[in-house]
């Protein structure tokens, strides 16, 4: 009796026990669910003075107790928001900035935690001001004795470090680089805008008298106008005086710290020129080309770890980035509104590393470790083509020429390929593997092709691209040569005669005497005679006048069909005989006649190029030849003198249309004027003394070119 009512106590006691949790249970989580009445509404942070970052926690309801704590390994920041839910649109906010590298926030259990990710152990502290909670981070200590908070002017650094060298080059699109070389590593620099200056100290470094001296780089062309580099308290401020807008950004690798400042860009939104549809905050570095399209960051890094900056440009890229267990060592960089990608580049760039992207992924490794993989990956595809098996395949050819198309897989490829330099057995057997060979049968137009299979493949694929039927192309000419004349003379024909004339000479005799002027055209195409007759005295006066006029148009039209880059050549004429003498070489030989030849012919000849934009491309030469006349030859026969009218050009010209492609024109007037001396030139009577002619000739020559595209070429 006495156990059991011992064990029934026992189990009262521990019934009474599970109630009273219960119950405080239910309690607790009452007074929790009263208490989670805040939200974590947005984390912003801003860049503080001396390397620190303030980030700033706004919430919807004033800030009550929070709980911080740190951890080393990795370094941390955390932040405990009891009662507080989380309402941020993102995870991870990326900074990037001094001794900070992000924020991040979740939500568990009715209350928030915010961790501060750090790129090395960095003090903190924390101040509420109504709904919002600002924690600033310190810059925290730099290896090597560099200083995140900046270098103080006031403070002499024992160093032995010393600039050696200051260099200034102008960069892409416009760019000035400005690169500090010291004479070894671990440069502490910090650099910062003032108005239209940029002020870079470098605290444990100095700087000898040689290079205390202002450089003029405006003829540079770039936003950078003079350096002013100094000794400052026993370490080294450079001062570099811009013109206009710029952009800066630094990055350190080694013993450089580089500088580069560039032209500003368009603010984000703005559409940059020759670019529709793009904004240009999403442009940098290279705008030209475009090279760089991802979204702009700020990077402020001192001596940070590569891999922790590849992470940060993973989460802003969104992408996947795989690091080599080779990639180490530090980077110092200052990025300001730099596309993530060219902020990648900026450090691959810095410690001789590379990338190769598959899809979403990124793999960075250094440039060796890349050629060699790439290098193995190429001799292996090598060393399988060699173990694969061989195939005989025949590939009979409907337009193309098999002996051509075999020379071309082979000899040519071969020809163009070794143009660029490459020797070696690869590249030398063109379009074939290593074992390959063509040959070719002109009976049948057939290709007999030996090679592995992939390589088959290959040249089936190139095969039905090249045989083709190509487009044809009709070219028609006109040549037409049109001439005019035109002719007028007018002459004059009269005498006087007197039959009651004394002869001196005899006593009482009469005979005729009077004078005559004759100025006549001839031919004449009409007479006008006038006779006037008295008892003593004969007038005879006779006009005469011509009038002629001509036209004349002779139009030559020859055609020709050809294919697309084959020539054309078309002709119609005569050939026109005529002598030649050989004279006599020795006493008393004959002198030889020969009959020679000359070709008179209309000519056309052409090569047409049809365009991808279906025009065509006319390399042409046309000719027409005609007799003008023919000269006597004292030994006997004719000598033709042939008139030639001839063009070689090349035009560009559309389907269809046609141009003018050449053209002569001649014009000739000629007066000619006959008259005896001073009477021609009495008023009114002169004309009787004058003969006058007038002539005008027109000759005119044009060419006209019209190609048509017929098109045969069939898609299979």
């Amino acid at each position: 009796m006495t156990a059991n009512k011992t064990i029934g106590e026992g189990m009262g006691t521990k019934r009474r026990w599970v109630l009273a949790m219960g119950a405080l249970a239910v309690g607790l989580a009452t007074s929790l669910s009263a208490m989670a009445e805040n939200v974590l509404q947005d984390v912003r942070y801003a860049s503080a003075p001396g390397g620190k970052v303030d980030i700033t926690l706004e919430f919807a309801e004033p800030v009550g107790e929070v709980q911080a704590f740190t951890t080393d390994t990795p370094p941390r920041i955390a932040v405990d928001l009891p009662g507080t839910t989380n309402g941020l649109s993102q995870r991870r906010v990326v900074i990037g900035s001094g001794a900070t590298s992000a924020v991040s926030a979740v939500e568990a259990g009715g209350r928030t935690r915010v961790v501060v990710d750090l790129f090395r152990p960095a003090g903190y502290t924390t101040r509420s001001a109504g709904n919002l909670l600002v924690l600033t981070v310190d810059a925290g200590a730099v290896q090597q004795g560099s200083l995140a908070t900046g270098p103080d002017p006031t403070k002499k650094v024992a160093s032995s470090l010393e600039v050696a060298n200051i260099d200034f080059r102008r960069g892409e699109n416009g760019s000035g680089r400005v690169v500090l070389r010291f004479n070894g590593d671990g440069a502490a620099a910090d650099m910062r805008n003032e108005g239209s200056r940029i002020v870079v100290d470098v605290a444990n470094a100095s700087i000898p008298e040689n290079l205390r001296r202002q450089l003029d780089v405006t003829d540079f062309a770039t936003p950078v106008r003079s350096l002013e580099p100094n000794a400052n308290a026993g370490s080294t401020r450079l001062v570099i005086n811009t013109n206009g807008a710029f952009d800066s950004m630094a990055y350190q690798t080694g013993n450089e710290y580089v500088i580069e400042v560039s032209p500003k860009r368009a603010a984000p939104g703005t559409v940059v020129a020759g670019a529709p549809g793009r904004a240009a905050g999403a442009v940098a570095g290279d705008m030209e080309g475009q090279r760089y399209s991802g979204r702009a960051v700020t990077f402020n890094f001192q001596d940070v770890p590569v891999r922790t900056v590849l992470q940060l440009i993973a989460e802003e890229s969104g992408l996947n980035v795989v690091a080599a267990d080779t990639v180490q060592g530090n980077v110092t960089l200052r990025l300001i509104n730099v596309p993530w990608d060219q902020a990648m580049d900026i450090v691959l760039r810095a410690k001789q590393l590379d990338k190769r992207r598959d899809g979403n992924v990124i793999w960075v490794a250094p440039q060796k470790e890349i050629a060699d993989f790439e290098k193995a990956v190429a001799d292996a595809r090598i060393a399988n083509e060699e173990r694969e098996p061989l195939v005989t395949e025949y590939i009979p050819i409907n337009y193309g020429n098999a002996e051509e198309i075999a020379k071309l897989l082979t000899e040519d490829s071969k020809s163009a390929q070794g143009s660029g330099g490459g020797t070696s057995g690869q590249t030398t057997r063109g379009f074939l593997s290593p074992r390959g060979s063509v040959s070719f049968d002109n009976r049948t137009n057939t290709l007999l092709l030996i090679d592995t299979q992939s390589k088959v493949n290959e040249i089936r694929t190139l095969l039905a691209t090249l045989d083709r039927p190509v487009d044809q192309v009709l070219i028609e000419a006109r040549i037409v040569v049109a001439t005019e004349t035109f002719a007028r003379e007018l002459g004059v024909e009269f005498g006087v005669q007197d039959r009651n004339g004394i002869d001196p000479g005899a006593t009482g005799t009469t005979t005729d005497s009077g004078f005559s002027v004759g100025l006549p055209i001839n031919p004449a195409a009409g007479l006008f005679n006038l006779s006037i007759l008295r008892q003593d005295i004969v007038l005879d006066l006779e006009l005469s006048a011509l009038e002629e006029e001509g036209r004349g148009e002779v139009v030559s039209n020859p055609r020709v069909i050809t294919a697309n880059q084959r020539e054309a050549i078309i002709r119609q004429g005569d050939e026109v005989a005529y002598l030649t003498i050989q004279p006599a070489t020795t006493p008393g030989a004959v002198a030889q006649a020969t009959v020679e030849f000359k070709e008179v012919l209309l000519e056309l000849k052409v090569t047409p190029t049809i365009t991808q934009d279906g025009r065509v491309y006319l390399n042409l030469a046309v000719k027409k030849d005609e007799v003008s006349e023919l000269i006597a030859n004292p030994a006997g026969g004719f000598i033709p003198q042939i008139a030639r009218r001839e063009v070689s050009t090349a035009v560009l010209i559309d389907n269809g249309q046609t141009v003018v492609v050449g053209g002569v024109y001649e014009f000739k007037n000629r007066d000619d004027l006959r008259k005896v001396p001073f009477l021609g030139d009495l008023p009114v009577v002169g004309n009787l003394f004058k003969s006058r002619s007038k002539s005008a000739e027109k000759a005119e020559l044009l060419i006209f070119v019209t190609p048509r595209v017929l098109q045969v070429a069939k898609n299979r």
